[in-house]
């Protein structure tokens, strides 16, 4: 059977669990998983069979077959506590005589042994209980130090589940800090490549555009027309900036390159 206890959950450092609805949408979510979950095995197979009858008498078993089989409890003989004379069938004979004597014989001493114990009590009866209360209450200052025993030792599993489960909860916090900060920095990087793209497909389109201005023999009169073209470009690169703060100087310096082009081009 395996012990192995996947714990997701860090009580002693997570938080919301005293908003409002949360209990009741745990114990809600508890009923539905409990409702569909059917039991496949036995759980208790690693365990031996319980012996219900390892504590049962003779009597016992007696009393347990009678109620099974619901019939009536016998009642109580009280025969052993009479004084029955001899039957009047039998009121002639010596034998029935002796049994009805030695019956109120055996009676008066079963009463005289009943009187030497209860004047035993009354001796003696004080100190005993006095005994046994002692004893009692040994055995309850002895219970009460295991308890204590116990409770201090759940209570020191407790601080060392707190200790763990602060430390851990520490440590996902600064995980997940760390983890918030690539993702930022990724995006950054994303962010400054796509921007980098843009500025070479930029470059490659202005080197195109000289190198045809240079081979076309039309290139001075047009020279006006791309000047115009280059401003409006550079007036939609500041916008765009302005949206979209630069982080790496990269675009500021191909800037100030095009202005240089664009003057000596019109000039």
């Amino acid at each position: 059977m395996s012990t192995d206890v996947v714990v997701d959950a860090l009580p002693y450092f997570d938080q919301g669990y005293e908003d409002p609805g949360v209990r009741e949408t745990a114990l809600a979510m508890v009923e539905e998983e409990t409702r569909r979950y059917r039991p496949t095995k036995n759980y208790l197979e690693h365990l031996p069979p319980i012996n219900t009858a390892i504590f049962e008498t003779e009597l016992m078993r007696n009393e347990f077959e009678r109620i099974q089989n619901r019939l009536p409890m016998e009642p109580l003989s009280m025969k052993r506590y009479e004084l029955p004379p001899p039957p009047p069938s039998k009121i002639s004979e010596l034998s029935a005589w002796q049994d009805a004597v030695e019956n109120s014989m055996a009676q008066l001493e079963h009463q005289a042994v009943r009187a030497m114990n209860l004047e035993l009590m009354l001796e003696y009866g004080c100190e005993t209980w006095k005994v046994y209360l002692d004893v009692l209450t040994s055995m309850l200052a002895k219970a009460q130090k295991q308890l204590e025993g116990i409770k201090k030792d759940i209570q020191d599993i407790n601080w060392q589940r707190k200790d763990k489960q602060t430390a851990a909860g520490e440590k996902l916090r600064a995980l997940e800090t760390q983890w918030v900060m690539l993702v930022s920095k990724n995006y950054e990087i994303e962010q400054a490549c796509v921007r980098l793209e843009q500025e070479i497909e930029e470059r490659k389109k202005e080197e195109e555009s000289q190198q045809y201005n240079e081979q076309s023999p039309d290139g001075n009169a047009d020279d006006g027309n791309d000047a115009d073209n280059a401003n409006d470009a550079n007036e939609a690169n500041q916008d765009e900036e302005e949206e979209q703060p630069n982080t790496n100087g990269v675009e500021n310096g191909y800037m100030e390159h095009q202005n240089e082009s664009n003057e000596m081009e019109t000039d």
